[in-house]
């Protein structure tokens, strides 16, 4: 669906030719490329010395909510390692920060919440989201769409279980206790706090969308916790609820999280254009459970990035030997960039990929 032809009754975003023939965007529209495009999760990030650099003495949620910063930090990658595509520099909880969630960014431990959600009458913390609670978001993306060029830009946002493991759990958690004791013991509290943390995702990538966001992808970062009958009753629903709710703008959808082999068909039909799929799948048995009609997206191990070079190109040939037949492929990692990986490590894998695969 091109941004002309999007459905009525539905803000629209402003039509972007100049994204809209990329090869990432090509890739997810399941058409021909001239190559197999390349992007990085967290390639924005602490892999970069550039990056360390802006952000020393600056808090990781104030980062988020400095345009120029976020603009600087988002250009990084692509200037470097020339990635086919960028992805917004931010956070998952920046949207439950803006709404008032007590929460901090610790570093070394992760989003820490002041006030676990484990009530009914803890519900009324979680208000809507307006675009006027994230305006640094708008500016920025405004101001990245103009720098990018032809170059597309990834929105993103959390996905509700993740958002609600953190928001119950009060931070990280291993086992996902609380979360878990929450939703198999008070089923109709869990689904009332997923819908309303759908409602908060869907109003933030609206907000990336609408501001010239090409794509989104929504990070279920934890959700391979669960077995695939829990994730259907007690989960799929509020992942339904978001990928519908931006269905109308035409831009790709891809839907991504760890440890999700056994989930990745039922992912896929949440209403993703793009399925994302961790180094535990090989993307030809993944491209089996997904089933037809949809993208794949990685799925080099991160941890191969500190081998040699000939070790990181035989396991890429081994991704891109299994891509083959894929009706689209984008090729990332099964997971984020680590901090410690080597900047040309991930410059010389963006040029080998599109070396290998020039069409």
């Amino acid at each position: 669906m091109s941004a002309m032809d999007r459905p009525t009754g539905q803000q629209q975003t402003k039509p972007q030719p100049q994204t809209y023939d990329s090869a990432f965007l090509k890739a997810c529209r399941r058409e021909p490329v001239p190559h197999t495009p390349v992007w990085f999760m967290r390639q924005a990030g602490r892999s970069l010395p550039e990056y360390l650099k802006v952000r020393e003495g600056i808090p990781m949620l104030e980062s988020c909510m400095r345009p120029e910063l976020v603009t600087e930090i988002t250009l990084q990658p692509v200037r470097r390692h020339k990635v086919d595509a960028a992805i917004y520099f931010s956070d998952i909880v920046v949207p439950l920060k803006a709404i008032g969630i007590d929460l901090d960014i610790k570093p070394g431990v992760g989003p820490v919440i002041a006030e676990p959600i484990r009530t009914r009458a803890d519900l009324a913390r979680l208000r809507d989201l307006t675009p006027e609670d994230v305006a640094y978001v708008t500016e920025a993306i405004g101001m990245l769409t103009g720098e990018l060029g032809s170059t597309p830009l990834i929105g993103f946002a959390g996905a509700p279980f993740t958002l609600a493991s953190y928001l119950v759990e009060g931070g990280p958690s291993r086992n996902h206790e609380h979360t878990k004791a929450l939703m198999y013991g008070d089923p109709q509290l869990w689904a009332d706090l997923l819908d309303r943390l759908a409602e908060i995702t869907s109003a933030f990538l609206k907000v990336q969308i609408e501001a010239g966001a090409s794509a989104v992808q929504l990070f279920d970062s934890w959700v391979g916790a669960l077995a695939p009958a829990d994730y259907r009753r007690s989960v799929m629903p509020s992942s339904v609820k978001v990928f519908e709710s931006v269905a109308g703008y035409g831009v790709p959808r891809i839907h991504f999280g760890v440890g999700t082999g056994e989930l990745l068909g039922l992912m896929g039909e949440a209403g993703a254009d793009v399925v994302g799929v961790d180094w535990r799948v090989p993307l030809d048995e993944a491209v089996r459970r997904v089933g037809p009609g949809k993208a794949l997206q990685g799925n080099l191990d991160p941890a191969v990035l500190f081998s040699t070079r000939e070790a990181v190109e035989a396991k890429t040939d081994e991704v891109l030997a299994a891509a083959q037949g894929l009706e689209g492929h984008v090729f990332n990692l099964g997971h984020g960039v680590m901090p410690t990986t080597d900047p040309d490590a991930l410059t010389r894998l963006v040029d080998y990929v599109h070396t290998r695969t020039a069409r």
